[in-house]
C-alpha cells in the first residue's frame, strides 16, 4: 500500500525575495530591518510591506552579528495590578513590538534598591541594547542616578522633572487643573488624599494640589491624608471625612482610592455631589461608569508607552534626545458640582 504524498512544503521567504517584490537592492532591504535613518519614507514603505506580504523574518541572531546590536530592550516594571503601573507596561511592550524590538521584562515583587539593581544586571547580561523602567518610585530614582550600566536607561514616569532620559505625564499640572476646577466651583475646603510619599508621582500630584490652592489665595491645611493607592485605604479615609463633615471638595490622587471614598460617602449619607465633590486621577476605564460618574485627570498610557520607545530609538541612533512631559487632560463628570455651602 503506497504512503500517501507529503504535500510539498513552501520555501521561507528570504530577503532576495523581499528585494524583488519591492524593487529594490538587497542591501537597502538590509538597513530598513537595520533602521538605517538613510532610506527615503517611500522606499522604506515600499520594503515593510513586501516584508509583510511575504512574511519574512529576519534572521536575528545574524543580524546581531552584523549590527553588533541584540534588537532587545528591557523592560523593568512591577507585579503591580494597579490601572497606571501595568497599562504603561503593556504599551512600552506594545510599542517595542511594533518597533521591531524583543523585549525582556523583569517584573519586580517590591521596590527595593536590592531589586532594582539586581534587575538590571539581569538585563545587562542578556544584551539589552536599553531598559526602560516603569517604577515611580524615589528607589528607582535613586538607582538611575547612581547606576552606571554602559547603556541607555529611560525613566518612564519617575523623573518629573522632563529632562533627560525620562517620559511620563505632567503629574504637577494635572493636580493643579484637578484642585483649579474644584475652586472655579467654588469650593473653598478642599481635601487633597495623596498617594505613599515614597512615589513621585504622588509627591507631584501634592505638590500641584498645594500650588493650586497658594494660587487662588486659600490657605493649605495642615492635615495630610495619606493613602496606598487602594480602593480600601480611600475607604476608610472617606469614613474619617464624612464623620468630620468639614470640607466640599476632595482631590483624590487616583481613581482607585476615589472609589472607595464614593463608597463611604454613600453608605454615611453624604451626596457626591450635591454635598461634596470629588475629582481623581488617571481615568480608569470604569470612571464614567461609577454613580456618579467620577470626573477625573486623564492620562494618555499608550502615549507614554510609544514616547519610551521612540527615546530608547532616538538615543541607540546617536541622536540627542529631551522628550517634555506630556499634558493630562481633565474629564468633567457628574462627581462634581458649583458648591452650594462654601466653607471657609
Amino acid at each position: 500500500m503506497n504512503s500517501p504524498a507529503m504535500p510539498p512544503t513552501t520555501p521561507k521567504p528570504v530577503m532576495a525575495d523581499v528585494a524583488r517584490l519591492a524593487g529594490v537592492s538587497h542591501q537597502t532591504v538590509s538597513r530598513v530591518i537595520n533602521g538605517s535613518s538613510s532610506i527615503r519614507p517611500e522606499t522604506k514603505a515600499r520594503v515593510e510591506q513586501a516584508i509583510e506580504e511575504l512574511g519574512y523574518r529576519p534572521n536575528t541572531a545574524a543580524r546581531a552579528l552584523v549590527t553588533r546590536r541584540s534588537g532587545i530592550i528591557g523592560i523593568v516594571g512591577t507585579n503591580s495590578a494597579q490601572y497606571g503601573p501595568s497599562s504603561i507596561q503593556r504599551f512600552v511592550q506594545e510599542a517595542a513590538h511594533a518597533a521591531g524590538y524583543f523585549s525582556s521584562l523583569v517584573p519586580l515583587s517590591e521596590i527595593t534598591l536590592a531589586e532594582l539593581r539586581s534587575a538590571l544586571d539581569h538585563l545587562a547580561r542578556q544584551s539589552v541594547e536599553a531598559i526602560v523602567m516603569i517604577a515611580a518610585q524615589e528607589e528607582a530614582l535613586a538607582v538611575v542616578h547612581s547606576a552606571d550600566a554602559g547603556l541607555p536607561l529611560i525613566v518612564v514616569e519617575g523623573d518629573l522633572s522632563g529632562r533627560g532620559l525620562s517620559v511620563g505625564v505632567d503629574q504637577i499640572d494635572g493636580a493643579r487643573q484637578a484642585t483649579r476646577h474644584l475652586i472655579d466651583l467654588g469650593h473653598r475646603a478642599i481635601v487633597h488624599v495623596s498617594g505613599p510619599m515614597t512615589w513621585t508621582e504622588a509627591k507631584g500630584r501634592r505638590t500641584g494640589y498645594e500650588a493650586a490652592l497658594r494660587e487662588a489665595g486659600l490657605t493649605v491645611p495642615d492635615e495630610h491624608w495619606e493613602g496606598d493607592w487602594t480602593p480600601a485605604r480611600g475607604y476608610e479615609i472617606g469614613r474619617e471625612l464624612a464623620r468630620r463633615g468639614d470640607t466640599t471638595g476632595v482631590f483624590v490622587a487616583n481613581d482607585q482610592m476615589a472609589i472607595g471614598v464614593l463608597h463611604a460617602f454613600a453608605e454615611a449619607g453624604v451626596r457626591v455631589p450635591e454635598d461634596v465633590s470629588v475629582v481623581g486621577f488617571d481615568d480608569i476605564p470604569e470612571a464614567g461608569y461609577l454613580n456618579p460618574a467620577l470626573t477625573t485627570i486623564r492620562q494618555d498610557f499608550q502615549a507614554v508607552g510609544q514616547r519610551a520607545i521612540d527615546l530608547v530609538t532616538t538615543t541607540l541612533n546617536g541622536l540627542p534626545a529631551s522628550v517634555p512631559l506630556l499634558a493630562p487632560e481633565l474629564i468633567i463628570r457628574k462627581s462634581t458640582q458649583r458648591t452650594r455651602r462654601p466653607l471657609e
